[in-house]
This record gives structure tokens, sequence and C-alpha cells, in this order.
């Protein structure tokens, strides 16, 4: 697994050509230190308001999941599509050395597609093995990297990142809206463990997994997504999408069902 140290002063940096190489070669590169403490700081805050933010049609999105600890309990999942409702998370993660390190990935100019919090909450479920394109990304542009930035320390124990190196390159593996199943042998995926602040970049076609969270603490990760400029600013085309097919919480009709496809 390829890493990379950030060491200035406020996190921002360049990726270097070599970093870019193992990333192609790769589907994925881990860049330790990418945001700085500071940043961190402040990234936990604005995370902690927006889940004590009432919730309310027409603003961010909140989903729920099943609570494996507690028959019929409901915790909270995700939120999504809360940069044009945080005008400051919205600026750190696309200030300008942000996107430059995106950019050097794509090797073009890039904007932001999706964004989202996975809280992976004490009992959560993980992700079974798949790539990104399969959830219908490619609708919107060819290629969608994505930029995982730690909120807090992700281990073995807590459901980290895990992802086969090298087999972007082979395609689309499987069907659409389908895990991956053992289409990648479980051997190939290796883990990718994070602190507070670690970023990984990582393709649409990197296969990729995740464990359930065994511990007593949330695993909360950052998930930005963005596409080559020269595909187009697909962001709102794809959120009205999801809406259509799967809704927050709030704002879905009882009895109707929801079905994920985007």
């Amino acid at each position: 697994m390829t890493e990379i140290t950030i060491s200035t002063p406020n996190g921002a940096h360049r990726l270097s050509s070599s970093a870019v190489e193992d990333f192609r070669r790769d589907g994925f590169v881990l860049a330790r230190g990418f945001f700085a403490q500071q940043d961190m700081q402040h990234i936990e805050r604005w995370c902690d308001a927006l889940v004590a933010r009432a919730e309310k049609p027409g603003a961010h999105w909140v989903y729920y999941e099943d609570d494996r600890r507690r028959a019929g309990g409901r915790v909270l999942s995700r939120i999504e599509k809360f940069c044009p409702f945080h005008a400051e998370f919205a600026s750190l993660l696309q200030t300008p050395w942000v996107m430059d390190s995106v950019q050097c990935l794509f090797g073009e100019p890039a904007v932001l597609f999706k964004d989202k919090i996975n809280f992976k909450v004490a009992g959560s479920d993980g992700f079974e093995p798949h790539q990104d394109v399969q959830a219908g990304w490619d609708r919107y542009a060819d290629l969608h990297i994505t930029m995982l930035v730690s909120v807090d320390a992700a281990t073995a124990h807590n459901g980290c990142l895990e992802i086969a190196p090298g087999w972007h390159n082979r395609g689309l593996l499987g069907e659409q809206w389908k895990p991956l199943g053992d289409r990648v042998p479980a051997r190939e995926y290796v883990a990718c463990p994070t602190q507070p602040g670690d970023v990984v970049f990582f393709d649409s076609f990197a296969p990729h997994r995740s464990a359930a969270n065994l511990t007593d603490e949330p695993r909360r990760v950052l998930y930005l997504t963005y596409n080559a400029l020269s595909a187009g600013d697909q962001r709102e085309r794809y959120y009205q999408d999801k809406h259509a097919s799967f809704p927050p919480d709030i704002e879905r009709i009882e009895g109707h069902q929801y079905n994920y496809r985007v």
C-alpha cells in the first residue's frame, strides 16, 4: 500500500508526481496528515453541529439504518448534501489546495460531485465489496475520484476501508446495484487504517469494502467525490435522480417502497 506523508504546516500540499503514478497504478493513494490538526478540530465540531441540526425538507439529507444491537431501533447512518447548507464545510473541502490535489489525479480541473459523512456508529454494519461505479455513476461521468477524510481513527476493529490495489483497471467487474461478492478474492483487499486528518484518494472503479464497527465508538468518515470538469457539473442532476429513488428519511412517504439507485 502506497503512503505519502504531508508535512507542511497547514496541510496544503500538491501531490507529487510519484503519488499520482502510485494512484494510477493502484487505484488509490493514502496521504497521511493531509488535513492539519486545526482543520480537523473544525471538521469534528461541524460534524457535531450537523447532527444537532433539526431535520427538515429541503435541507441537508439525513439517513438512518437499523440498529444491530436493539430490535426495531434506528441509528444515524449518514448525512449527505450538506455543503450547500454549511458554508465553512463547503469552503474547506473545496479550498484551492484540495482541488489542486484532485486535479493532479484527474490530470485536469475537477468539480465536486457529491458529499457525505458516514458515521458508522457502534454496532453498525460494514459495507460489502463493491465499486462505486456500480451505483450508476457512469451516467454522469466516465470516472470519479473520492477523497476519504478520516474524522476518527479508523482501524480493523471499527471497520476501516479495505481496497484491492490494481483492480480499478479491469473495468466494471460485476452487475450494477449488486455487491461484487467473490469476484475479487478476499486476499486481494488490503486494510487502510487511518488517523484523524489522513486522506485516501480512490478511483470509482477500485473495489473496496469495510467490516462492521465492533467497538463502542463511532468511526466517522467524510467522503467527497469529484468528477473532471470536462464532464460538466453533474451535482444537481445526480441529487435530483437520487431524491426520486432514495430521498432522506424525513422526506419519505409512509408505506412507499424506496430502493437505493444512485
